[in-house]
């Protein structure tokens, strides 16, 4: 309940990898479950691996995983994905992606040394089958941290807080924005980094230019 007094305002909270919900999801997190294909992919090289989702995001993850595992498991609700036509077709070509349509994960398996496989289940019938894996990659989008700014500052239809250009001005002046917070591309730690030096230097622009009384 406290008031904090300030000339400027960065806002820097981030945004948060959705999951699943499994109770085995979280009980391998770091383990073999990750959120991040670039963050954590080079652990699983030449082994099998799965991604859950069927957007760019989770196209994007299985191309890039393609390039470092042995296979590429694609998980899909759906029979369809909902990543872009030039994306779509490059999925659908790399002969290291296998895409499992109308399945959805139901507990990830593994022991005391990790994650070691999947089990699904049809949306079409109900089935269930095991798919071996040492990765799984959940790639179903990211929530922006950005409740508490809700009709005070301008953003996005997903959330995120709008800036203007290439810069770190968001709808109000003196109010900063910076890392994945603004960021619905790259979400990474030295993208972030950067943008929080941007952040900087455009509040210490704006506090020179408006000086105190």
């Amino acid at each position: 309940g406290d008031i904090i007094k300030a000339d400027s305002v960065i806002i820097s909270t981030g945004a948060s990898a959705r999951w699943l919900g499994l109770e085995s999801e979280e009980k391998f997190k770091g383990q073999g479950v990750s959120a991040c294909a670039t963050c954590d992919g080079f652990f699983y090289k030449k082994q099998d691996v799965a991604v859950v989702g069927g957007g760019d995001t989770a196209c994007g993850e299985a191309l890039y995983l393609s390039n470092i595992c042995n296979k590429v498991y694609m998980i899909v609700r759906r029979d369809v994905l909902r990543a872009s036509v030039a994306v779509r077709e490059m999925v659908m070509k790399n002969p290291k992606i296998e895409i499992l349509w109308k399945e959805k994960p139901v507990e990830v398996l593994g022991d005391e040394s990790g994650v070691n496989g999947v089990r699904l289940e049809s949306t079409a019938d109900g089935t269930k089958k095991d798919i071996k894996v040492t990765g799984f990659f959940v790639a179903i989008g990211h929530t922006p941290n950005t409740d508490v700014f809700k009709g005070q500052l301008e953003l996005n239809e997903e959330g995120y807080i709008m800036t203007k250009g290439n810069t770190s001005y968001t709808s109000i002046e003196g109010v900063f924005a910076a890392g994945d917070v603004q960021d619905t591309r790259y979400r990474q730690a030295i993208t972030a980094a950067g943008s929080g030096c941007k952040a900087a230097i455009d509040c210490e622009r704006y506090l020179l230019e408006h000086p105190l009384d």
